[in-house]
């Protein structure tokens, strides 16, 4: 039985996340400008037209597939940031160690490099990941943020007003990987870890003394 043929009998929630698999594939290896749906068909093994039945065009098909892979995360990181009773300390950890395990280490990188290469060029994708993703990520972290300031928590009470800070080093980690890790690999545990310490640990210090 040929691979489209096996497709083919799935249901249609199957043949979706089979075209989505192979979407995120695609725009992966050749971007979002060169990908064709032609070849999204192939490597789903599916019909050109069976991906009409479930995406408007190669853009609603990129959306689909961020929301799928990327929401979820938020959601997670919402629920950590909204824990009204975790320290600064524990909660901006989970929060590094929520994206470094769920983003660097699979495949929601490609997600996040996509964008970053291929924003600038389709801001309609931009704006739709900053609208889905970003903003509500901010908010989020914003709240915890101010939270951690008025308890003392925070280091650096500044960072309130740019939490943009906390995931900086992770995009760092997102581009480091895409251009230098061959060549220069960088420790991204150790990174983070020193990134916490920036951030809370003359806090901790002070709170420490009696």
């Amino acid at each position: 039985m040929t691979k489209r043929k096996e497709l083919g009998r799935r249901d249609p929630e199957g043949r979706r996340e089979a075209i989505m698999q192979a979407g995120l594939a695609v725009f992966s290896d050749q971007g979002f400008a060169a990908t064709k749906l032609d070849d999204v068909a192939v490597k789903a093994g599916v019909a050109k037209g069976t991906i009409y039945l479930y995406f408007r065009d190669k853009q609603d098909l990129f959306e689909q597939i961020v929301r799928d892979a990327v929401l979820p995360v938020i959601a997670r990181l919402e629920g950590i940031a909204q824990a009204p009773d975790l320290p600064a300390e524990v909660a901006l950890k989970a929060l590094i160690d929520l994206f470094r395990t769920e983003v660097l280490e699979t495949r929601r990188k490609h997600v996040l490099r996509l964008i970053m290469t291929e924003g600038p060029r389709f801001p309609a994708l931009a704006e739709f990941y900053h609208r889905e993703v970003v903003s509500r990520g901010l908010k989020h972290i914003g709240g915890l943020l101010r939270r951690s300031a008025a308890k003392g928590e925070l280091s650096i009470a500044a960072v309130v007003r740019f939490p943009q800070l906390v995931f900086a080093p992770l995009l760092m980690a997102v581009m480091w990987d895409a251009l230098f890790a061959r060549i220069d690999p960088l420790d991204v545990d150790g990174m983070l870890a020193a990134h916490r310490e920036l951030l809370v640990g003359k806090a901790k210090q002070r709170g420490g003394k009696t």
